[in-house]
C-alpha cells in the first residue's frame, strides 16, 4: 500500500523539480515508527534524486523552489523540509482506509504485491539445506542449516519463485564402510527396529573406536567401502536399509519443525557421475596428477599449484567436492534453474569457493547464479540432563519447558492439544533466538532468554498472535466489510498503520540480503504496537460501530503477523 503514497509524493515532487517520478519513487521511504511520539510517514533525501547536489547554487535553488511550491492535497496533509530532508505526513483517514483495504485485499500476499519488489527476478530457485549424514541421529549442528534453508525457500516462494527444496544427504564415504563392517559385529536387528538411528549411532561409535586400535577392523571397513563402490549386492542392500531407516526417522523430526522437501538427493547418486566429471576435467587438461597419484585441479591463475583442490584419490575414486561438482552440473541440466542457494555453516566457505571456481573452469554459465549462504555456530544448547548433540532432545526440552511455563501462567487458555501447542511455541522460541542476529555470527543459546513471554522472543510473537485471534471470537463474520475510518484515529492505531506501511521495504531488504533478522525485528515492533493498541482500543464496552472498526484493525495486524511468522518457519497458535 505504501506504493500508492510513494507514487503520489513522487509525482508532486517531480513536477516541481523537473525530475521523473520513476527516479524519485525508489528514494521515498517509510519512516520507522517512534513509539514515544508521533512522526511523519515518509522521507526523501533530495540529494539522492538531484543530478548534481555538489553544485551548491543549483541545489539551493531546487530546495527553495520545492519549499515554495509544495502544497497539501487530498493525499498529503503536511510537508516538512529541513536541510535537504523532505518529510511527508499523509491524510490520516486515507492512511487508515488504504492500508487496511490493501491488507484485506491481499491477505498473506500483502507486501509481496508491492512494485518495490518488481525488480527481483522470478524463476526457478533451488535451495539445498539441512543435509544430515545418514545412519546418524539428527545432530543439533544441522538445526541452523535446516531452519535457515526453510526460511529462504519460504521467502523465495512468497516472492513468486517456483522453489525446489533439496536435502542433499551425506550418504557415502568411509563412515559407511565402518558401519557396514561393524554392524555384523556390534549390530542387532531388534534394536534397529526399535530405535534405528540411536542403535546405528552406538554401532558407529564402537566400530570407530575398534578401528583405531585394530588394523583388521580398519581393513574390513575399507573392504566394505570397496564393495559399495563396485555395487556388491549384499553391501548395497545393507546400505540401502540404513539409508531408508534414516530418512524415515528424519521425516519425524522435520514434521516437528514444520519442514518439507521436494527431493532427497545424496552423494551416493553421484558416485558414477563423478567419474564423468573426472573425464571432463581430463579432456580439458584441467586435471593434474601428483607424484602420489592423486588428481588435483590447479586453482591459481599462474599455474604454480599454490592453491588446488583434490578431486580424485590415488585409487581413482572421487571425493566430496567431485560429487558436488557432479551434483551441480546435474541440477543445471535437470532443472535449468535461475538460481541455486546452498545453505551450510561458514566452515565450508572455502569448499564452495573452490566448487564455483571449478564449475567456471568447466565453462558452466549458471555458476554465476549459484550462491553459498553461510552461518555461524551455536553453543550452549544443553538440556537439563547436560550436554546435548541431538536435535530431537532439544525439541523435547523446548516442549517440556513450555508445558511447564503454560501450566504456571495465569493468563494461559485451556487448549485441546497442550503438547502440540507447546511444541509450536517451543519451535518458535528456537527459530527467533537463532534469527535475531547476523547469520554469519556465532551465538550462545540461552533457554531462559528464548522462552520468555515478554521481550523479543518467539514466545512473545505466539502470545501476541493468540491474543489477536481470541479477539476475533467477538466478531460476527456476517458483518459488513466496510467500517468507519474515523473510528481509528487514535495515536496507537495510527502508529501501528504507519508500521504496516513499511512491510514491503522490510521484505525487500530481507530478500536482498537473505537475513531473517530484519523480518524478526519488524515483527517484534508490530507485536509491541499491537499490545499497546490492545490496551487502549477496547472492543468490549464500545459502540457497535467502534467495535466493528477495531476488530477490522486487529485482524489486519493478525494477518501480517501470521504471514511474517510463517515466512520464518513458525506455525502461529490460536490459543496458549
Amino acid at each position: 500500500m505504501a506504493c500508492y503514497f510513494r507514487r503520489a509524493i513522487a509525482e508532486q515532487v517531480s513536477q516541481i523539480l523537473g525530475v521523473t517520478s520513476e527516479k524519485i519513487i525508489d528514494h521515498v521511504h517509510a519512516i520507522p515508527v517512534n513509539r514515544k511520539r508521533s512522526s511523519p510517514d515518509f522521507r526523501l533525501f533530495l540529494k539522492s534524486v538531484l543530478d548534481d547536489p555538489a553544485d551548491a547554487a543549483f541545489y539551493q535553488e531546487k530546495i527553495e523552489k520545492l519549499s515554495d511550491r509544495l502544497v497539501a492535497d487530498s493525499v498529503v496533509s503536511n510537508f516538512g523540509l529541513t536541510r535537504g530532508l523532505l518529510t511527508v505526513t499523509v491524510n490520516r483517514p486515507l492512511l487508515v482506509k488504504k492500508v487496511m483495504h490493501k491488507i484485506r485485499q491481499d491477505g498473506f500476499r500483502y507486501g509481496f504485491t508491492s512494485e518495490l519488489l518488481s525488480g527481483f527476478p522470478k524463476g526457478l530457485t533451488l535451495v539445498e539445506y539441512s543435509s544430515p549424514n545418514i545412519a546418524k541421529k539428527f545432530h543439533v549442528g544441522h538445526l541452523r542449516s535446516t531452519i535457515i534453508g526453510n526460511f529462504i525457500a519460504n521467502l523465495k516462494e512468497a516472492a513468486g519463485n517456483k522453489v525446489v527444496r533439496v536435502n542433499y544427504l551425506g550418504d557415502w564415504g568411509l563412515q559407511f564402510g565402518l558401519l557396514g563392517a561393524g554392524f555384523s559385529k556390534f549390530g542387532c536387528e531388534d534394536k534397529l527396529k526399535t530405535n534405528a538411528l540411536q542403535h546405528l549411532f552406538e554401532v558407529y561409535v564402537k566400530v570407530n573406536a575398534a578401528a583405531e586400535k585394530d588394523e583388521e577392523m580398519k581393513q574390513s571397513a575399507q573392504e566394505f567401502l570397496r564393495k559399495l563402490e563396485s555395487g556388491h549386492p549384499q553391501a548395497i542392500s545393507l546400505w540401502t536399509h540404513f539409508r531408508d531407516l534414516s530418512i524415515e526417522e528424519y521425516a519425524k523430526v522435520y514434521k516437528r519443525l514444520g519442514i518439507k522437501f521436494d527431493e532427497y538427493a545424496g552423494e551416493s547418486f553421484y558416485r558414477e557421475k563423478s567419474q564423468d566429471v573426472l573425464n571432463l576435467l581430463r579432456s580439458k587438461n584441467i586435471l593434474k596428477i601428483t607424484k602420489e597419484g592423486t588428481g588435483v585441479v590447479d586453482l591459481t591463475e599462474n599455474g604454480d599449484l599454490s592453491a588446488f583442490a583434490t578431486v580424485m584419490r590415488s585409487d581413482g575414486t572421487s571425493l566430496y567436492i567431485t560429487r558436488d561438482v557432479a551434483a551441480a552440473i546435474d541440477r543445471m541440466e535437470k532443472y535449468n534453474f535461475d538460481e541455486m542457494v546452498y545453505v551450510t555453516d561458514k566452515s565450508q566457505q572455502s569448499h564452495f569457493q573452490n566448487l564455483f571456481k571449478i564449475l567456471k573452469m568447466l565453462e558452466k554459465d549458471k555458476v554465476d547464479r549459484c550462491q553459498h549462504v553461510n552461518f555461524g555456530r551455536v553453543q550452549g544448547m544443553q538440556t537439563r540432563r547436560g550436554d546435548v548433540i541431538f536435535l530431537e532432545d532439544v525439541l523435547d526440552e523446548a516442549r517440556s519447558r513450555m508445558l511447564q511455563n503454560m501450566a504456571k501462567a495465569q493468563t494461559s487458555k485451556t487448549t485441546e492439544y497442550p503438547e502440540d501447542t507447546a511444541e509450536k511455541i517451543g519451535v518458535a522460541a528456537l527459530i527467533v533466538q537463532d534469527f535475531k542476529g547476523q547469520l554469519q555470527a556465532d551465538y550462545r543459546f540461552n533457554w531462559d532468554e528464548a522462552l520468555q513471554s515478554c521481550g523479543d522472543t518467539g514466545v512473545f510473537l505466539q502470545y501476541t498472535h493468540a491474543r489477536l485471534q481470541s479477539l476475533l471470537t467477538l466478531w460476527n463474520t456476517s458483518e459488513e466489510e466496510d467500517f468507519n475510518v474515523s473510528c481509528l484515529q487514535e495515536p496507537s492505531a495510527i502508529a501501528t498503520l504507519q508500521h504496516l506501511l513499511r512491510y514491503d521495504e522490510v521484505i525487500y531488504k530481507t530478500l536482498k540480503e537473505l537475513q531473517p533478522r530484519y523480518l524478526v525485528s519488524y515483527l517484534m515492533g508490530l507485536g509491541h504496537l499491537a499490545n499497546v493498541a490492545h490496551h487502549s482500543l477496547h472492543v468490549k464496552g464500545s459502540t457497535q460501530e467502534v467495535a466493528h472498526a477495531r476488530l477490522h484493525f486487529f485482524n489486519t495486524i493478525r494477518v501480517v503477523l501470521a504471514s511474517g511468522m510463517k515466512l520464518l518457519g513458525i506455525t502461529p497458535v490460536d490459543k496458549m
